[in-house]
């Protein structure tokens, strides 16, 4: 008699305070589900609530959308970050204002702002190279014409940006860093009427870090900077 009072008196004070605060039932998904469960059984097998069947859809259906909620903010989050990150690269490759400092910029602070662990410049020419800027052989590889289409594929004709992690042999175009490149970006340069096209080539030992299937908008304005700049340089 003791445990069916206490039960009664526990039920009592469950009820009040549901009846005082009912938003603490509404607003637990799993009290509502249960609730819900209950009131299935006690009609049993052979009627349907539709009801019920309408509350289960619209929370699966407020499941996807919180669910497309989180990637869109994810997403958000991923694209101001490297936004950031290409505006720090491009005010590295303002800044110098002599020409070597210019293209040594481009081994220090944007490849630091850019999180890259190659980064190389490509000039066509038929001379094989001015010789002040054969001298910074880390940075520079100089080829034959032809080679930066060849190198960015033939499917890459239209395109100013390629990423990509399967990787050709790329001893000439990363130089010593070319055995722990596992992934590039390769941004085609147009560097003014009458001169040869060129090639930046930026290459990461993570084969995640560049991937076909990115987007390739803010390494196309960096491009354009970088080859502007050049222009600029070359004039």
């Amino acid at each position: 008699m003791a445990d069916t009072a206490r039960a009664v008196g526990l039920a009592d004070e469950v009820r009040d305070l549901i009846i005082a605060r009912p938003e603490l039932v509404l607003e637990d998904p799993d009290l509502m589900g249960a609730l819900i469960a209950a009131n299935e059984r006690a009609m049993g097998g052979n009627v349907v609530d539709l009801r019920g069947v309408a509350m289960k859809r619209l929370e699966a259906r407020l499941d996807r959308l919180e669910a497309t909620h989180r990637s869109v903010i994810a997403a958000a989050y991923d694209n101001l970050a490297a936004t950031n990150i290409v505006h720090r690269a491009i005010l590295a490759l303002l800044e110098p204002a002599a020409f070597t400092g210019f293209l040594a910029a481009l081994q220090g602070p944007v490849a630091a702002a850019l999180r890259v662990d190659s980064v190389r410049l490509v000039l066509e020419s038929t001379e094989g190279g001015d010789p002040a800027l054969m001298r910074l052989g880390g940075l520079l590889c100089v080829t034959e014409p032809g080679y930066v289409a060849a190198y960015m594929g033939r499917g890459a004709q239209g395109r100013p940006v390629v990423l990509r992690q399967a990787i050709p042999d790329n001893g000439r175009v990363h130089g010593d860093r070319a055995a722990d490149v596992r992934s590039e970006a390769l941004m085609r340069l147009d560097l003014g009427p009458g001169r040869l096209p060129g090639m930046l080539a930026l290459g990461a030992e993570d084969p995640h870090k560049f991937r076909p299937a990115q987007g390739t908008d803010l390494l196309a304005v960096f491009a354009g900077v970088f080859e502007r700049q050049m222009r600029r340089f070359l004039a």
